[in-house]
């Protein structure tokens, strides 16, 4: 296919997958069912995936991100069409039931292609080497598989919510080898742990630039999924049987768009816009997500105790909830300095020998006297920290310019 033809489909794809989410987005406002903001945010793939086809052609990465937009867009469309014809007003659409079990097995090439190729053939659309493609293979034959078993798995859908409706593409005659079909849903996760390894060996022969765009596919992912451990911790409080604060909802509708950092990740990284600031954004995103955890943890710890303590004195009261925010706010600077420390020692140890040398040197600088001695330490310290093949100073006298060599 030709460049342009190829740019041209590119966006008259991402133009059908606007026009379902803006229609499903419209259908919900107008039923009083509410704006999903997971729809929104799953726009960001397709975009990016029309930016990279229509440029890049050739790269695979575009069009897989396109193909996760079309999945999206159109398991909305099914989704509500379903919810309509079957509770909104029943009997108004034509076979909803058909729908709904089209809509069944959509979220396994969503996931498939997400968590197989998308990582597998990053960043340059082709897969490590050639002996990966029997594992390609494998999980392509793996969403298929699934997706036809759980297609005309016969039975109701309770777990959708629709205990009443039966599956109409549902085969009785098959139902014995339904369920040894449905074996092979397994094989997905373990098909993107595949992938992922071959992600990291990728990462391990990488250099230069390669290793820069691998590094932010990583620090998105990284990000991704401090949220969503974040999000599991904050809701163990309704998993017993107690309210969870309402701001927990809150960050939860606005944890969805973290998803939004990886089709963003993978557009920086392919177009190369201010790719090596990566190392910089791994730092804080390392720093800022170890304690948001702790910070989490904390607060769940503390207002757990709390509401044990202040249960026989006061009953049930918002006071544990502000004592607990009152500690996670005075363990946040400290606990970022130590945690900031750690990071810098345990992973970037050049930089962090630096700063202590640099540490050494203005207390050194502050009592030395003897200007030959401290020229000779600020020899010393250039040498250490900036690694040079040679150093030179240079000092303005009275009859001219004085030099002194260190060579590295």
């Amino acid at each position: 296919m030709k460049e342009r033809s190829a740019a041209r489909l590119a966006w008259v794809v991402l133009g059908c997958i606007v026009f379902l989410v803006v229609a499903v987005l419209a259908i919900s406002v107008e039923t009083g069912s509410g704006v999903d903001g997971f729809s929104i945010a799953s726009l960001s793939f397709p975009v990016v995936g029309a930016l990279i086809a229509s440029r890049q052609p050739r790269n695979t990465l575009g069009w897989i991100l396109l193909g996760v937009g079309v999945g999206w867009g159109l398991g909305a469309m099914l989704d509500i069409y379903a919810w309509y014809g079957l509770e909104v007003n029943p009997g108004s659409l034509p076979r909803p039931g058909v729908v709904l079990a089209l809509n069944e097995p959509m979220w396994v090439p969503l996931i498939g292609l997400m968590g197989t190729f998308l990582i597998l053939l990053f960043p340059d659309g082709r897969l490590p080497s050639p002996g990966w493609r029997p594992w390609a293979w494998l999980c392509a034959l793996a969403m298929i598989l699934s997706f036809i078993a759980i297609l005309i798995q016969p039975g109701s859908f309770t777990d959708s919510g629709y205990p009443d409706v039966r599956n109409p593409l549902g085969m009785e005659g098959l139902r014995p080898f339904i369920g040894f079909a449905l074996l092979v849903i397994p094989l997905i996760p373990i098909c993107i742990v595949g992938c992922a390894v071959g992600l990291i060996r990728r990462f391990r022969r990488s250099r230069g630039q390669e290793r820069q765009q691998m590094k932010w596919l990583a620090a998105a992912a990284g990000v991704v999924a401090v949220v969503y451990l974040v999000m599991m911790m904050l809701s163990l409080p309704g998993l017993v049987g107690r309210e969870p604060p309402p701001w927990v909802d809150i960050l939860g509708s606005i944890g969805v768009f973290a998803f939004v950092l990886l089709p963003l990740a993978i557009a920086v990284a392919i177009f190369r816009y201010r790719l090596y600031d990566i190392d910089l954004l791994i730092n804080r995103t390392l720093v800022y997500g170890t304690l948001t955890a702790a910070l989490t943890a904390a607060y769940l710890i503390t207002t757990t105790v709390l509401q044990g303590l202040l249960r026989p004195l006061v009953g049930q009261s918002d006071l544990a909830v502000a004592g607990s925010t009152l500690v996670v706010a005075a363990l946040f600077r400290p606990g970022r300095a130590r945690i900031q420390a750690f990071i810098d020692r345990r992973f970037y140890r050049n930089k962090y020998d630096a700063a202590r040398t640099l540490e050494r040197f203005s207390a050194r600088l502050r009592d030395e006297v003897d200007l030959d001695a401290l020229t000779g330490e600020l020899l010393e310290l250039v040498g250490d920290v900036m690694q040079p093949m040679q150093v030179s100073l240079w000092l303005r006298e009275a009859h001219g310019l004085k030099q002194r060599d260190a060579s590295g």
